[in-house]
C-alpha cells in the first residue's frame, strides 16, 4: 500500500466495487460528471468497466482509497494513460461523498504523484477536470501543479458543454512535502 498523510493506496478488492459503484456511479448527476461518456446503468453482478481491474493493462494503475485511521474505504484512485515512451500519465480521482471535504483529495493527488515519478518514473502528470471543480482544481495546484490552459466546451455534461481546465506538474517541479 501507498501511503500519504491521510490516506492510503491500495489495490482494488471485489468488495470494493459496490460500494464505489454506489456512492460515485448510480447518481446520474455524479456519474456524468466523472466520466467522458454518458452515464448508463450497470447491471448488478455485472463487470463495471469503471472499476474493473485488468491486470494485463500496461497504461491504468486503478486503486482503492482508504482511511489511514482505521481502513475505510473512501474512494478511488488511478494513474492512467500511462505513456512509459515519453514517461508521461494523468491523475484521476474520485471520492465517495463522505469523504469530501476532509482534505483526502490532496492526499491522494500528492500519493499518485510519488507513485508517479518515484516508483514509475514519470517526467509529467496532468490533470483534466471540470472548470468548476474547484475540488480537484485545489488538490491539484496544493500539490504544484500549474494550470497550462483551458479546453472549452470539451465536456458534454448533462445537457451542455462544460470547460475543462488542463493542469501539468514536471518531476523538475515536483515537491513531495507540498501536498502532505
Amino acid at each position: 500500500m501507498l501511503t500519504g498523510s491521510k490516506v492510503g493506496l491500495r489495490a482494488r478488492h471485489e468488495d470494493d466495487i459496490p460500494i464505489l459503484r454506489t456512492g460515485l456511479y448510480d447518481d446520474v448527476v455524479n456519474g456524468s460528471r466523472a466520466e467522458g461518456s454518458p452515464w448508463r446503468p450497470i447491471p448488478p453482478g455485472s463487470k463495471d468497466p469503471r472499476l474493473a481491474v485488468d491486470d494485463t493493462e500496461p497504461s491504468r494503475v486503478p486503486f482503492s482509497v482508504v482511511e489511514l485511521d482505521g481502513g475505510t474505504l473512501v474512494g478511488t484512485a488511478a494513474l492512467w494513460g500511462i505513456d512509459t515512451h515519453n514517461r508521461s500519465a494523468h491523475i484521476g480521482l474520485g471520492l465517495l461523498p463522505t469523504a469530501r471535504g476532509k482534505g483526502y483529495g490532496t492526499d491522494v493527488v500528492a500519493v499518485l504523484c510519488h507513485y508517479g515519478f518515484v516508483v514509475r518514473g514519470l517526467q509529467r502528470i496532468q490533470i483534466e477536470t471540470l472548470a468548476d471543480n474547484f475540488a480537484m482544481i485545489g488538490s491539484a495546484e496544493r500539490n504544484g501543479f500549474v494550470r497550462e490552459g483551458v479546453l472549452r466546451s470539451s465536456a458534454w455534461v448533462m445537457g451542455e458543454f462544460l470547460d475543462e481546465v488542463l493542469l501539468g506538474l514536471l518531476a523538475r517541479d515536483w515537491k513531495p512535502d507540498t501536498g502532505s
